[in-house]
């Protein structure tokens, strides 16, 4: 009686499936921080640099400098927001929208 077993040995208990969730959950959110935050900071700072008015160098100078500051923050907000739905939508659709803008107004002459 004491030893004897709840359920079968084959399925998992209810928490360890709670807990594979959750666990896929923070996979997902700290790709999306890592990956997607630099590949929407590097696609700004492309932008920011395309639409500068300056000399290319200088452009893209200080496209760059203010990158390092919106990747960090980028990422702290991946980790802050609670809905994962919303943190893969802004940045990976952030990311698609500066891309296309970026695409769409081609080399710079």
């Amino acid at each position: 009686m004491l030893m004897q077993r709840v359920g079968s040995p084959t399925t998992p208990a209810p928490r360890t499936r709670y807990v594979r969730v959750v666990a896929l959950a923070m996979a997902a959110r700290c790709l999306t921080a890592f990956l997607g935050g630099y590949v929407l900071t590097a696609i700004v700072a492309t932008l920011v640099a395309r639409l500068l008015p300056i000399a290319r160098v200088e452009a893209t100078i200080w496209a760059m400098i203010p990158g390092f500051l919106f990747y960090a923050v980028v990422g702290l907000w991946c980790f802050h927001e609670p809905r994962l739905t919303r943190v893969v939508g802004g940045v990976w659709g952030g990311a698609i929208v500066a891309g296309a803008a970026v695409w769409l107004l081609g080399v710079r002459p």
